[in-house]
């Protein structure tokens, strides 16, 4: 082989290396991504099906409860407008309560249950997570307008 093609096949071989090495990084990346959706979005069917993804909002009050197992609980997330019911076999945090913000990440079910994998709890009393109070704030804001409108 000529110097000449050496040096070809060489930087051939090379770019092909760096897009595999591309797309194994895009493809890690993709199956890693986690979204956020609001109860009110995932009531209105717009949160995926398929994928694992996050919901938040307040624990509803009156809505939690424990199976007989000890670890399973039930419970719905709300943003005041609309609300999700969760399932969560695990060990709950200890700042997790009734009227208080939480983040729940898993797979919404054929039923419409959210399965959660991970829930998080607000940490203090001024805490909210930041998509959770946004998500709070819009759905306020739209009861509001509805409120107007209606009278």
């Amino acid at each position: 082989m000529k110097r000449r093609h050496k040096r070809i096949s060489f930087i051939f071989l090379g770019l092909l290396g760096l897009g595999i090495a591309a797309y194994l990084v895009a493809s890690a990346f993709r199956q890693n991504l986690v979204f956020f959706f609001s109860p009110t979005q995932v009531a209105a069917k717009e949160a995926p099906t398929n994928r694992t993804f996050r919901v938040g909002g307040l624990v509803e009050n009156g809505t939690l409860k424990r199976d007989n197992d000890g670890l399973t609980v039930r419970f719905a997330v709300t943003d005041t407008a609309a609300s999700v019911p969760v399932v969560y076999k695990g060990i709950l945090p200890d700042l997790f309560k009734e009227g208080r913000g939480c983040v729940a990440q898993g797979r919404i079910g054929a039923d419409g249950v959210f399965h959660a994998e991970q829930v998080l709890a607000k940490h203090d009393e001024n805490y909210m997570p930041p998509e959770a109070g946004q998500a709070i704030d819009k759905a306020k804001a739209q009861q509001a307008a509805k409120t107007v409108v209606e009278n």
